[in-house]
């Protein structure tokens, strides 16, 4: 690594800008990227005037959005979604992460939603800005230094938030789901057959393990518990509604299964677990059946709608799709699992049922 001219400011071999200095106390360390020169220097000199102004006249230096971001993160590790929230943050960090908290407002986040905004959606948009007005509101509301100072010491701004139009979910007809597993690869197909049996989310159906199975002996089956939260290939998994997950499994869902032969995970490709069904080979399988509409997720709404076609009661449909209740789902009685079992195997019924879809 080189010195520049200015101390404290170095170049990597690759072109890299990197400050290590001290200043009032206080070591100044950041990985700047690749600009130039005169960019490094204007930036230390931005912040040895902060620590200065500490210095003197006690002025506490800002909160930056990225000091921010790690604290939120940092600060709630049991979320559910923590790994697609630190994925919303890593976007928007060269955008606003150097900034001061109270810089953060809808002219500096407009660059960011324009870029954004021309390669996905505007829900997926104001996902990623929803997790900048939660992290404002702590600073502002929650987050205090140490003398009870809060981080933001001004009200959040109302951050405008992109609209879009609301994906409804695509229960698909026997057809299509024959059409679209068609053209999946093996093991996705697998994982599909067994989540459109199952109404299992995901990211259950990718971290199913076979320590998870339950022997059922007086019914001669077996049923999955799912763990309300298992850790994982993804950063704090776990069953979305935080209640452990019973999974009955109908004559296809246990046909599925019993070709699987990984030690430890239930579905696996090349003898690896698999992080996401919505890969690569998901949405090609998708284009070439001419449905690009249809998402992994419904899958699990197909199961349902086919539960609720065969006349499965709304209570057992709640039990079977996993939704929140306030019973221990895992308390279940032999005969209470054989009427769910028996439920489950309705879904086939309705493959000489008619769907109708209503066009808006």
């Amino acid at each position: 690594m080189g010195r520049t001219k200015t101390a404290g400011i170095q170049t990597g071999a690759n072109g890299c800008k990197v400050v290590d200095k001290r200043a009032f106390g206080v070591r100044i360390k950041r990985r700047l990227g690749k600009i130039d020169q005169a960019q490094a220097e204007a930036w230390l000199a931005k912040e040895v005037e902060k620590l200065r102004q500490a210095k003197l006249f006690g002025q506490r230096p800002a909160r930056t959005f990225r000091e921010a971001a790690v604290r939120y993160l940092r600060d709630h590790p049991e979320q559910a979604c923590l790994d697609e929230v630190a994925w919303h943050l890593k976007l928007l960090d060269p955008w606003i992460g150097e900034l001061g908290l109270e810089e953060v407002h809808d002219a500096t986040l407009a660059p960011f939603v324009r870029k954004r905004a021309e390669t996905v959606s505007a829900t997926t948009v104001r996902r990623s800005l929803e997790v900048v007005r939660r992290i404002l509101n702590l600073a502002a509301r929650k987050w205090r230094e140490e003398d009870g100072v809060p981080w933001l010491s001004t009200a959040p701004p109302l951050l405008t938030l992109p609209q879009g139009s609301t994906r409804k979910p695509y229960p698909l007809s026997w057809e299509e789901q024959q059409r679209l597993f068609g053209k999946l690869p093996l093991h996705l197909a697998r994982m599909a057959l067994f989540k459109v049996n199952t109404g299992l989310r995901e990211q259950e159906v990718v971290n199913l393990r076979w320590a998870w199975e339950q022997r059922v002996p007086e019914l001669d089956t077996a049923v999955f518990v799912i763990p309300a939260k298992f850790g994982g290939r993804r950063a704090n998994a776990g069953v979305k509604n935080r209640e452990d997950r019973l999974v009955v499994l109908n004559a296809t869902a246990k046909a599925v299964i019993e070709a699987c032969a990984h030690p430890e995970y239930v579905f696996v490709y090349r003898n690896k677990p698999v992080k996401f069904m919505n890969n690569n080979g998901w949405q090609r399988a998708r284009r070439q059946a001419g449905l690009p509409q249809v998402r992994v997720h419904d899958l699990k709404h197909t199961f349902g709608r086919r539960l609720r076609a065969a006349g499965v009661p709304l209570e057992t449909r709640r039990v079977l799709l996993g939704h929140k209740s306030g019973d221990i789902t895992t308390h279940y009685s032999a005969p209470e699992i054989g009427e769910l079992l028996e439920a489950a195997n309705r879904v086939a019924e309705t493959k000489v049922r008619t769907l109708l879809r209503v066009i808006a």
